[in-house]
């Protein structure tokens, strides 16, 4: 039955199924990430991973963000959330309440208990984010200070020598990390440092950082996190070299289109628009195959896919709402412009789908969303096992419903 759903979708995709060897399709990565601001306003905790289901269906979580400071090296964006916060046995993943003096408390030592819960879990500490990347490229700019961010990054994270605590009190929590140092070589957060050179010293950390790793760890595991833009790929990634060093790279697949700009378009397109009237068109699948042409080996790109959408106010020009004016951002729950699946499932308004760019939509007469729901991650599910690609990440799970209902679809056929 499988086989028969991938062939459908195959030809609803308009692609031809490409030879890839048998144990290419044993075992695809499901990433998600995890934020860990997500246990406060969000109220979403380690714990809900278990409980919707979603822990078992993963094969990887994110832990987002650990920043890099001025001196270069890594620390805790917030130390409560991660280990200080004694979690209460309504929000433990196995209903025990932090002791009063225990070495580990907060997200960390819930995600202990998650990986006991569900040993084929990975952990990895993401670095950086949108607002954690400003210092990276001063970091990195010579070997001394590779060297030093490197050490200083394995021994927080990995040995988990956390300030405060015994040493090693975390050791165990992760079992890689992962980069999403946004951008080298090209803007990011308007705060950002960047410079030319950083191209080549991003290849130089990860190197070094591979090394200092493997001497820890010989199978702690080293991923990425890359963008979409190829003006932003080609700054900033020697992207051959670099995934020689990487055990898998997630690449951009959301924020194609936003609410930044004043027309609507597609957050997460799989294919290419043709009818799309911007000068430069986006898709999931242009930026596979740009990494692909740089040099980038297919079992190791992991697609990513929002578990959330991009939305637009005082959308004119009726029909579908699509490729219109708009006066700017519609209201979001927790930010401008943006909403999560699991509340824009329940929104009002008539819904469009078109299976030849992989995408859907929501369109009211004056707010236009455009996200994904479970039948277009399993068109994109399909593409990347049609492709020998290497898996799916989602930002983030705290997006997903209660039924775990979007972790579920890219299950089902990654698997």
């Amino acid at each position: 039955m499988k086989k028969k759903i991938l062939f459908a979708l195959s030809l609803l995709l308009g692609i031809t199924a490409v030879s890839v060897p048998a144990e290419a399709h044993t075992k695809y990565k499901r990433v998600a990430y995890f934020i860990q601001w997500g246990v406060y306003g969000r109220n979403y905790h380690v714990k809900d991973i278990d409980v919707t289901g979603a822990a078992a269906k993963l094969t990887h979580l994110n832990y987002a963000f650990g920043f890099v400071n001025a001196e270069g090296t890594c620390y805790s964006s917030d130390p409560w959330a991660d280990w200080q916060r004694p979690v209460p046995a309504e929000q433990s993943v196995d209903g025990v309440a932090d002791a009063p003096g225990q070495a580990l408390n907060g997200n960390l030592n819930q995600l202990l208990k998650l990986k006991a819960k569900h040993p084929h879990l990975k952990t990895l500490i993401s670095l950086g984010g949108w607002t954690g990347s400003r210092w990276f490229s001063d970091a990195v700019l010579t070997p001394e200070g590779r060297t030093k961010l490197a050490q200083s990054c394995v021994d927080l994270w990995l040995r988990g020598n956390l300030p405060g605590l015994e040493p090693g009190a975390a050791a165990g929590v992760f079992d890689g990390i992962d980069l999403d140092w946004e951008w080298p070589g090209s803007s990011g957060h308007p705060d950002n440092v960047f410079r030319p050179e950083d191209k080549r010293n991003f290849t130089l950390f990860v190197e070094e950082l591979r090394a200092q790793m493997r001497s820890y760890a010989s199978g702690s595991l080293l991923s990425a996190f890359l963008p979409a833009a190829t003006a932003k790929i080609d700054a900033g990634f020697e992207v051959r070299r670099v995934f020689r060093a990487l055990d898998f790279a997630t690449i951009q697949g959301y924020d194609l289109r936003g609410s930044w700009e004043l027309q609507t378009g597609h957050n997460g397109n799989l294919l290419t628009d043709r009818r799309d009237p911007n000068p430069v068109r986006y898709s999931v699948d242009q930026t596979v195959r740009d990494y692909l042409s740089r040099g980038a080996p297919a079992r190791k790109i992991v697609v990513g896919v929002p578990a959330y959408g991009q939305g637009w106010t005082g959308v004119k020009g009726g029909g579908d709402g699509l490729y219109k004016p708009a006066d700017g951002p519609a209201p979001g729950k927790w930010g401008a412009g943006t909403e999560d699946y699991k509340d824009l499932v329940t929104k009002p308004g008539k819904r469009y789908r078109d299976f030849r760019t992989g995408t859907m939509w929501l369109y009211d007469g004056n707010e236009f969303w455009s996200y994904d729901d479970p039948a277009v991650l399993m068109q994109k599910a399909a593409y990347i096992r049609l492709k020998g690609l290497g898996g799916s990440m989602m930002w983030s799970i705290d997006q997903d419903d209660a039924k775990a209902s979007l972790t579920t679809a890219l299950y089902n056929v990654l698997r």
